[in-house]
């Protein structure tokens, strides 16, 4: 038997000995959807990797084409029943970018007859279901440098009809290139949610993985607040801590040691934000959303067994270890971040 048939069984296996209705701390057995694999398209970057049928990102499946506008600076002088968005549609300006020039805070109170200072620039119309990262590799420009001439903030919803202002591009290397292309765990935090249309609300999250929602379905901000330690998401040993390694490299988590299958267990309630396996050095991965605005990431799976927009109870198991992605061994890479800011796990875990 193949090394991924030998994943697959083990799963079939272990998910068939835990009872259904294990409860936090416990192992629970994930539902696996209805819906046959040949229905969505199958990408593998890491053919170590076994997931649950799902669509691709929502990056992949909505493309952006590069239709901004170029904007000349002027000024505008406001006429009654004028609002900011509707001076931002006349201009092809950005509202948030209009404020911004003008000093003007929320409810962004305009008169009549006051003149307001409108940005030039490169501006982006987004459409329903486009990312971040879509918008970005659209223009060839990096999405932190969007995130920095929009003052983009937590937690980076785009919204439909929103002008994001592009700043100018330069002729790429090849290296460049690839380099852009490459995705990381900020890239998915920032920019990989899909733009929410105007009067929608977010899917809601469920406790199951038969639900598979669209990639471009934005998924509501998880509710719950973490409250105290981070329970340990395997059982094995550190064997590389977080921060800056002997060579160099950072490590913004730690790797745990440990067979392969080994269930991987969620440190903490949350909403699955992120499944799939799109940034090659961690292979097989699982990012989940707590409330205040912390994340957990776990990497290096060789068996996905969540959902996107699925919600699942601290101790629950949302995947199998394995040695995807650039492991060095079978281990389990994991960060704890608040907001972008990865912080080291040992001081969030509790004792053992």
């Amino acid at each position: 038997m193949s090394r991924v048939g030998v994943l697959f069984f083990g799963a079939w296996a272990l998910s068939g000995c835990i009872p259904a209705e294990a409860g936090p701390g416990r192992y629970q057995a994930p539902d696996y959807p209805q819906q046959q694999p040949d229905q969505f398209e199958r990408r593998s970057i890491d053919q170590d990797v076994r997931a649950l049928p799902a669509p691709p990102p929502a990056w992949e499946a909505r493309r952006v084409t590069a239709d901004a506008r170029q904007v000349a600076s002027s000024t505008y002088v406001v006429q009654p029943g004028d609002s900011l968005r509707s001076i931002a549609v006349k201009t092809s300006a950005g509202s948030e970018a209009i404020a911004r020039a003008n000093n003007l805070l929320p409810p962004y109170v305009i008169q009549p007859g006051q003149r307001l200072s409108i940005p030039g620039g490169r501006y982006h119309l987004v459409r329903a279901g486009e990312t971040g990262i879509a918008i970005a590799r659209a223009y060839s420009v990096d999405w932190s440098r969007i995130i920095a001439a929009n003052a983009l903030a937590e937690p980076y919803i785009l919204r439909t009809g929103q002008r994001l202002l592009v700043p100018s591009s330069r002729p790429e290397t090849i290296e460049e290139r690839a380099a852009r292309f490459h995705i990381d765990i900020d890239d998915i935090l920032t920019g990989g949610e899909p733009a929410l249309a105007a009067n929608a609300q977010p899917a809601k999250p469920v406790a199951t993985a038969k639900r598979v929602l669209p990639a471009t379905t934005p998924v509501a901000a998880p509710a719950v607040r973490t409250a105290g330690q981070f329970a340990w998401p395997v059982k094995g040993s550190v064997v590389k801590r977080f921060g800056p390694g002997k060579s160099g490299e950072r490590n913004d988590g730690i790797k745990i040691a440990v067979p392969l299958d080994t269930p991987v267990l969620a440190a903490a309630d949350g909403v699955v934000a992120y499944v799939g396996s799109d940034v090659p050095a961690l292979g097989g991965l699982v990012i989940v959303k707590h409330g205040s605005s912390t994340t957990t990431v776990y990497g290096h799976a060789g068996q996905l067994l969540v959902q996107r927009g699925q919600s699942v109870k601290k101790g629950q198991m949302i995947a199998l270890s394995g040695n995807s992605g650039f492991a060095d061994r079978p281990e389990l890479h994991f960060e704890i971040r608040q907001g972008r800011t990865p912080v080291d796990p040992l001081t969030r875990l509790a004792a053992r």
